[in-house]
Parts: structure tokens; sequence; C-alpha cells
């Protein structure tokens, strides 16, 4: 399997080098107010997706910050939960089966 992926991985490399080797001409870039932007084809590809990377990873970080603090609470109410080893209670099976979740799922859509 570990062959299977590094055969995966050099193909994709070389699909790629050959993609930057056949676009080496050069591209105009236009921007507002007159501007452009010189570069060759490949530079131009690989900037984009680098932009469209970062835009998609900056939307997507409200919604990691909210499901990481769900998650923080969750752990903390589970924490404050359970009983500390010095307290005699029933034992632990029976206790965390009767209590409820009341904190909304970490994980879902």
């Amino acid at each position: 399997m570990k062959y299977l992926l590094w055969l995966l991985k050099a193909a994709i490399f070389f699909t790629l080098f050959a993609f930057a080797l056949n676009n080496q001409q050069d591209a105009t870039v236009h921007f507002f107010f007159g501007t452009q932007w010189r570069a060759p084809l490949v530079l131009v590809v690989l900037t984009a997706f680098a932009a469209g990377l970062a835009t998609g990873v900056l939307g997507m970080v409200p919604r990691w910050w909210r499901h990481r603090n769900i998650a923080l609470k969750a752990q903390a109410q589970q924490a404050a939960a359970t009983p500390s080893p010095t307290q005699a209670t029933a034992p632990a099976a029976t206790a965390s089966a009767s209590t409820p979740n009341d904190y909304p799922p970490v994980h879902g859509i």
C-alpha cells in the first residue's frame, strides 16, 4: 500500500511538472485602473490556486473556531460530570450511561 501511495504521488508530481514545462509562455493579467501583471502562465495558475486555497481556508476559520469551542465546552462538561476518585459513588459505567448529553453535537452538518 505504501508503494502504491508513492507511485500516486510521483504520478501527480510528474503530471504537474509536465504542465509547468508546457506552459512557459508569458501571460498578461489585467487588473483595475490599467495595471497589469506579466508572468509565465504556470505562475499565474499557481497564484490563482493559492489565492483560492487561502480564501477557502479563511472562510472556514469561523466554523473551525465554533466547533473547537463546542468541543472544549463538551470536554469541560464531561470532566465536571465524572466523579473524582476520592468520592464513593456508583460505578463509572452506570453513571455515564445515565447522564444525558445536553450539549450540541460536535460533528455533523
